[in-house]
């Protein structure tokens, strides 16, 4: 579950019509050409299916093309700029609905706890590296849903600790004892955090969480298998673990942490299949997981997201990868590329400001993303009340009817 952070930056005022050295925006709004990557080359086959567009009525391969210039892109672009003034960055229900204990401030997520149970607000807050780097129109929402959706589809694999969901931007949740560590699943050699796969194999490391890792492997290859690659927390960022640490230090115990895994890869394939129905690769992704109070093993936190999963459009793969080009992507991954170009995220006290083309164009991914997995068409939240006080009446009313 989302821990509090320690010095986090203030949600970041807007700059405008920035131009963005190796990132600049072209015409077509938003748009972020591919980066080229020097190296070699191994053979590699992907088997793409064709997908419904999702806003068409034939049968088509999704492309960057329907992410860049859909007629559902210019219906939302107005309504993703005139809400970048009223993001919601920051939540205070302990102060707004009666029962609420405590509050804790997590990356992305404010924790209520309610005793029994516990409210998890969505804020539109943007993480990376472990810092706050923006605030971004609905995605608090799209976050949340994407998880009820997932959530509610993989029951099949594992229980979850949901309750209910009674506001865009809010799950009630069971209590439980969450596990303290995150297990990362990868399916693919790739990222840019210190911890990811791609960053670690550059500087040598061939045994990574227990997983060996063959010579020769390249940026954005595809793993001969999934790989588990767990974190735990210290201070405010993941540190890898291998499975035996996890167990040695009592972390978890051997049954709780096998138990967990197969849970975790299950999932991953689950997504993985879901993910390439609809036109997409699910690159990599992490779960979390707690023992509720009759010992069972129970799915916390988010699913599938944008926020903790990378996703690729399958269509370009192969070629992209041929051509030595970052893969064409749904995530936040672009975001965290220009803060590495422009910053040092880990070692700078204060980022740059979120160039305001960037910060819209993650709203409409997250948004393209959520309606390309669940086939369902992203509702704007109405504007009428202010967005603290829905959340406020509706949680409260919420636990009234849970007493």
């Amino acid at each position: 579950m989302a821990q509090s952070m320690r010095g986090l930056n203030p949600p970041k005022t807007l700059k405008p019509n920035l131009q963005l050295h190796n990132h600049r925006v072209p015409s077509n709004p938003f748009f972020t050409p591919a980066k080229p990557i020097s190296r070699k080359f191994p053979t590699t086959s992907l088997s793409v299916m064709a997908v419904r567009n999702q806003h068409q009525d034939q049968q088509q391969p999704l492309s960057l093309d329907t992410l860049v210039n859909s007629s559902r892109r210019e219906e939302l672009s107005g309504a993703i700029r005139t809400s970048l003034p009223n993001c919601l960055s920051e939540t205070n229900l302990q102060l707004t609905v009666p029962g609420l204990k405590s509050k804790t401030r997590g990356k992305v997520r404010d924790i209520y706890d309610n005793g029994d149970y516990l409210v998890l607000v969505t804020t539109d807050r943007q993480s990376a590296f472990d810092r706050i780097l923006a605030s971004i129109p609905f995605k608090g929402q799209v976050l949340n849903e994407t998880s009820l959706w997932w959530f509610d589809n993989t029951r099949h694999i594992t229980p979850n600790a949901i309750v209910s969901s009674p506001d865009e931007n809010v799950t009630i949740a069971k209590k439980c004892s969450v596990f303290p560590v995150e297990f990362v699943v990868r399916g693919f050699v790739t990222g840019s955090t210190e911890t990811s796969l791609w960053t670690v194999y550059k500087k040598g490391v061939r045994n990574y969480c227990g997983n060996a890792l063959s010579e020769g492997l390249v940026k954005n290859q595809k793993l001969p298998q999934n790989i588990l690659t767990p974190t735990t927390k210290a201070a405010d960022h993941d540190v890898p673990v291998t499975p035996d640490e996890i167990i040695k230090s009592g972390l978890m115990s051997q049954d709780d942490y096998e138990e967990a895994s197969r849970k975790a890869l299950s999932l991953f394939e689950y997504g993985q299949r879901v993910a390439q129905e609809h036109g997409l690769i699910l690159v990599d992704t992490k779960y979390e997981f707690g023992k509720g109070r009759d010992g069972s093993t129970l799915l916390i936190d988010e699913v599938h997201t944008p926020d903790s999963s990378r996703y690729w459009i399958a269509h370009s793969y192969e070629e992209c990868f041929r051509n030595g080009l970052e893969p064409e992507n749904v995530d936040k991954e672009f975001l965290r590329l220009w803060f590495k170009d422009h910053c040092d995220p880990y070692k700078d006290k204060v980022l740059p400001d979120a160039p305001e083309e960037l910060v819209c164009e993650l709203a409409w991914r997250y948004i393209f993303l959520y309606e390309t997995i669940t086939k369902s068409e992203f509702k704007m939240p109405s504007t009428e009340e202010p967005i603290h006080d829905r959340i406020s009446r509706k949680v409260a009313l919420a636990l009234s009817s849970l007493k």
